[in-house]
């Protein structure tokens, strides 16, 4: 397969301009890099620049270089959230029903044309930007770049992932309620948010237009700083557009969730790296517990409240005449809103003024907020398995930040054992684009967080990892069950140190107990991994009273592994003090 490693933004436009490469050599590499990936996961497109219509845009940037224009974009290719007009493409928001060609781009469009770049598809999303998933599509469910058992997140769904999987410079979104940002997170990248009408919607299929924003997703901050320079300005023509403001904000106390506010939806691994973030953050900055009650409270007018009118006014015509056409999870989150009275609507906004009024008053005790982008991740089978529920929880940190008309950056916080990005979001009171992004590249230049890990590129990641601590090691007499298996050494580790290790009186062969304790240390471990179906078969067979349950190895991630019940040390030798259980066979 080509070469997935990323495409930088600046070293595609400096190369152009400096003749080192052309437009041409770029969109050939590119059309390589496309046609590879299209054996992964094709479904993240909906339509696609023809080869002969790239290249014919890439020698038209080649000779305005020749020309001598300097162009910041010169030949970066980029992807296009297809609820975004760009002439030469269709605009459908993943509705068939609904597509139409568009006479004209999107104001965004022509100011990134006009810097160099060259669009060369539209890509898939949750149907009418309605969800934070990926999966409400009829043109296929984009998966997560790193496990394509994950869901990519949405709405932006396809855009996340051409970014993610190295195909593009570049990709352009959009963010109502977090789609800007949930797909940044789950595939490691940066998912910058503009306060709203810094960037112009002209040309945008509304969502929600009073709180919708065109964002972008790129590998690195200074690549989301130099694509708001080129896009940012006063549209004319877009009545929620505003002139451009750039308010300066310090940096020096960083609000996060009150500990007890904090939901990580039984995902433990999430809530490691975010106590790991917040310490990188206290290393810039105070750190500020704030009360989430006034914030949760506006997230849910997003889709317990009245702007569900807003959605439904979008699409009023498809669910008054073809109400079929719509994705069935869609229309069931957005069908109620045509029932919700001006009365309601008007209290609606009442309560989100006084709401506001009391958020605007954070900001007099902190600088910047540095909130979880997400508490967790799913399956794209759970999210299928429960559409509303699940997407839901995603939404959690991310729902009120428009309503509320802050400006916000979500960058990549630490991966998940499964491959998965976390992240978190770094949120400034409108206006202040410019100081939120400073903040961001404070905190990467901070957390020296290792590369992403390897794309998924086959399927490979629908994987467990398991570690052992006893009979199953490596030479030890039970170590067939997991080479009949195929399972794949991982490494050897410690693991966190709260565990205490026994050895099982009257067992054969003899068998360790790992038991969870406060006063614990760490005890070595193997860890392998193996495909789903093999870890299931092999959990059926562990016998009582071991059991398999979840074990937080010394880095913090957690992994499968052997645990006890109490009755297993009825009897049982105390030998955590060796370290592991190569050290008591050793003993003899």
């Amino acid at each position: 397969m080509t070469d997935l490693s990323r495409l930088s933004i600046k070293a595609i436009a400096d190369a152009v301009n400096s003749r080192a490469s052309t437009a041409v050599a770029i969109a050939q590499e590119t059309l390589a890099r496309l046609a590879a990936y299209d054996a992964v996961q094709p479904q993240i497109w909906i339509s696609r620049l023809a080869p002969d219509d790239y290249l014919a845009a890439a020698r038209a940037v080649d000779a305005r270089v020749a020309a001598g224009e300097h162009l910041p974009l010169a030949g970066v290719p980029y992807a296009a959230k297809d609820n975004i007009d760009v002439t030469g493409f269709e605009t459908t928001a993943a509705c068939p029903a609904f597509a139409y060609r568009p006479t004209a781009s999107a104001d965004v469009i022509d100011r990134l044309s006009a810097a160099g770049a060259i669009c060369v598809g539209k890509t898939n999303l949750d149907q009418f930007a309605t969800g934070l998933v990926g999966t409400r599509s009829p043109y296929g469910i984009p998966r997560n770049a790193y496990n394509l058992a994950y869901v990519s997140g949405g709405s932006s769904s396809g855009s996340s992932v051409a970014v993610a999987a190295g195909l593009v410079g570049f990709a352009l979104g959009t963010d109502t309620a977090g789609s800007g940002r949930v797909p940044a997170a789950f595939n490691h990248l940066v998912g910058f948010k503009p306060s709203k009408g810094r960037w112009s919607t002209g040309g945008l299929i509304p969502a929600c237009r009073t709180l919708d924003c065109i964002t972008v997703f790129t590998d690195a901050v200074d690549d989301a700083r130099l694509i708001d320079d080129i896009i940012a300005g006063f549209d004319p023509l877009d009545a929620y557009s505003k002139p451009l403001i750039d308010r300066t904000i310090p940096h020096n106390r960083i609000g996060v969730p009150r500990r007890d506010q904090r939901m990580w939806f039984g995902d433990s691994e999430s809530e490691y790296l975010y106590d790991r973030a917040i310490e990188t953050l206290s290393s810039m900055a105070q750190i500020v517990e704030i009360d989430l009650t006034p914030l949760q409270e506006t997230a849910r007018l997003l889709y317990s409240g009245p702007w569900v009118a807003e959605r439904a006014s979008a699409m009023a015509n498809l669910l008054a005449n073809n109400p079929d056409a719509i994705d069935e999870t869609v229309r069931q989150v957005v069908a109620p809103g045509t029932a919700i009275s001006a009365v309601e609507l008007f209290n609606g906004i009442y309560r989100l003024a006084a709401l506001k009024r009391i958020a605007d008053e954070l900001w007099t005790d902190v600088d910047v907020l540095a909130f979880p982008t997400t508490g967790t991740t799913y399956r794209v089978a759970e999210l299928l398995a429960a559409p509303i529920a699940l997407n839901s929880n995603l939404g959690f940190y991310t729902n009120f930040v428009n309503l509320l008309d802050m400006a916000a950056v979500a960058v990549p916080a630490g991966a998940r054992s499964n491959g998965t990005g976390f992240g978190i979001t770094l949120i400034g009171p409108a206006d202040s684009d410019h100081s939120v992004l400073e903040a961001a590249e404070h905190y990467l230049a901070a957390s020296d967080l290792p590369c992403p890990p390897p794309l998924d590129l086959e399927g490979k990641m629908q994987s467990v990892k398991l570690a052992v601590v006893g009979a199953h090691l490596k030479d030890m007499p039970l170590h067939w069950q997991l080479t009949s298996r195929n399972a794949t050494f991982v490494g050897a580790f410690e693991t966190a140190p709260t565990y205490r290790l026994y050895a099982m009186a009257d067992s054969v062969p003899s068998k360790p107990a790992l038991v969870h304790s406060t006063d614990g240390s760490a005890i070595k471990v193997e860890v392998y991994e193996m495909d789903v179906a093999a870890f299931g078969s092999f959990v059926v067979e562990v016998p009582a009273p071991l059991a398999i349950g979840t074990v937080t190895l010394s880095d913090g991630t957690t992994v499968k592994g052997f645990v006890a019940e109490p009755r297993a040390l009825t009897g049982a030798e105390d030998i955590t003090a060796l370290g592991g259980w190569r050290a008591y066979i050793a003993r003899g």
